[in-house]
C-alpha cells in the first residue's frame, strides 16, 4: 500500500472545491503547504488572461533549475460533497460525485515530494514546482505561465493512464467559428425575398467529411445556432467546430478546406460569411533523442517498471509548455475514469508515481 501520508495528502486535497476559475481555494492550500517548508511560493499574472480567481502557483526549490514539475488545480466537476471509500487496492467516491482524481492525484504527489525531501533531507537538483489554472477548460494557465527562462524541459503529472507509461506526442486541436449572414424575410408572404442562412450551413456541412479523416485528422461540428421564429427566413447561422491533427499543416489545410466549402456555398446564394479559427493547443513530438526522454525513461526504469510511449488525441499542459520550447512528457500517474464518478487511484499507482519524481529531482 501507499505510504499513509500520501493518502492523506491525496483525500485533503481531492475536498477542496476548485472548479476552472476557481481555484484559488487549492491555490491557497498549495501556498500554505509549501510555506509550511520554508519555501518561497509565487502566484504569477496569469489570470489576467485566464480569468481564473488566482494566478498559477509556482515555486522554486533549489534555486529552480532547468525543469519544471506541474500539476493542474481544476477539476472538470465539483467534488462538493465527495464521500471518499478506501478499499483494498484503491480509493473510489461513494459514486455520487467525482473523486478528483483529475488531478488531485498530480498535485499531492508533488506536495509529499516536497514534504519527503525536506523531512529526510534528501538531497535533489534544482526544480521548478507548478500548479496551473483553466486546464480542464482551456489551458490558459499554462499558455500564459510565467517560468524563469532558465527552464528548457518539463514533466506533467497528469495522465490517466498508469505509471509506466508517458505520452511524448499529442495531436492538436484547432477550433473554427463560421457565421453565415443572409437575409430575413417573412416565411409565409414574402419567403423569395430571403437568403436561408440554415439552408447554406446545411449545404455546406453535407459535402464536408465528419469524424475520423485518417488516422491523422479528426473534424466535428459541434454546435449550431441559427434563426429567431419559424415564420421568419434565417439570417445568421453560426457553426462552431474542430479539427485535431498531428501537425500544424494537416490542421490547416483541413481548416481551408472547410473554409472554402463554406465560401461556396455562401457565394452561391449572395449571402456573406464571416470564419475564424485559432489554437485551442498545439501538436507536439519529442525526439528518443530528447533529454526529457531520456530522464523519464530513466527514472521509470530506477522504479522497476518499463517505460512505455503512447501518442494522445487530447490536450494538456504538455501542449502548452512544448509551444513555448519547453521540451515536456505527459506522465502516466494512474487518475483512471476521470471526469466519471466512477474515478478511482490505485494505492500502488500512487506511490510508484511519487517514486518517479523523486527520480527526476534527486541528485
Amino acid at each position: 500500500m501507499s505510504e499513509e501520508r500520501l493518502i492523506k495528502l491525496f483525500l485533503e486535497t481531492a475536498a477542496i472545491e476548485g472548479l476552472s476559475e476557481n481555484e484559488k481555494p487549492v491555490a491557497d492550500f498549495i501556498r500554505s503547504f509549501l510555506k509550511s517548508y520554508d519555501l518561497d511560493p509565487f502566484e504569477d499574472n496569469s489570470n489576467i488572461k485566464s480569468n481564473s480567481n488566482t494566478g498559477n502557483i509556482i515555486c522554486r526549490v533549489n534555486g529552480g533549475g532547468e525543469f519544471v514539475l506541474a500539476s493542474h488545480m481544476d477539476t472538470a466537476r465539483s467534488t462538493k460533497g465527495l464521500k471518499p471509500v478506501c478499499l483494498d487496492d484503491r480509493i473510489t467516491s461513494d459514486g455520487n460525485t467525482v473523486l478528483g482524481v483529475d488531478n488531485r492525484v498530480g498535485i499531492s504527489i508533488l506536495l509529499y515530494l516536497i514534504e519527503k525531501i525536506k523531512t529526510e533531507k534528501i538531497n535533489t537538483k534544482g526544480f521548478t514546482l507548478a500548479f496551473t489554472t483553466c486546464e480542464e477548460t482551456s489551458l490558459a494557465g499554462s499558455k500564459n505561465i510565467e517560468l524563469n527562462g532558465n527552464i528548457d524541459h518539463g514533466f506533467v503529472f497528469d495522465s490517466y493512464m498508469r505509471p509506466g507509461n508517458f505520452i511524448h506526442s499529442s495531436f492538436g486541436a484547432a477550433s473554427f467559428k463560421v457565421k453565415i449572414l443572409g437575409k430575413a424575410s417573412h416565411s409565409g408572404i414574402a419567403p423569395e425575398k430571403g437568403i436561408n442562412s440554415i439552408l447554406i450551413a446545411n449545404e455546406a456541412i453535407c459535402k464536408m467529411q465528419l469524424g475520423r479523416i485518417d488516422e491523422e485528422t479528426t473534424v466535428n461540428i459541434g454546435l449550431i445556432n441559427g434563426g429567431t421564429a419559424v415564420n421568419v427566413v434565417p439570417e445568421i447561422t453560426s457553426i462552431k467546430g474542430e479539427v485535431r491533427a498531428k501537425s500544424l499543416t494537416i490542421a490547416e489545410k483541413q481548416i481551408q478546406k472547410i473554409e472554402k466549402l463554406f465560401t461556396e456555398s455562401v457565394e452561391n446564394h449572395k449571402a456573406q460569411i464571416q470564419f475564424d479559427y485559432s489554437w485551442d493547443f498545439k501538436p507536439f513530438e519529442l525526439s528518443e533523442e530528447s533529454r526529457t526522454i531520456k530522464e523519464i525513461k530513466k527514472a521509470i526504469a530506477n522504479v522497476d517498471l518499463n517505460p512505455q510511449h503512447t501518442v494522445s488525441w487530447g490536450g494538456s499542459d504538455a501542449n502548452s509548455l512544448n509551444d513555448k520550447g519547453i521540451e515536456t512528457v505527459n506522465i502516466g500517474i494512474g487518475a483512471q475514469n476521470p471526469h466519471s464518478n466512477d474515478e478511482f487511484i490505485l494505492y500502488e499507482d500512487l506511490q510508484k508515481s511519487f517514486e518517479i519524481a523523486l527520480e527526476l529531482v534527486k541528485i
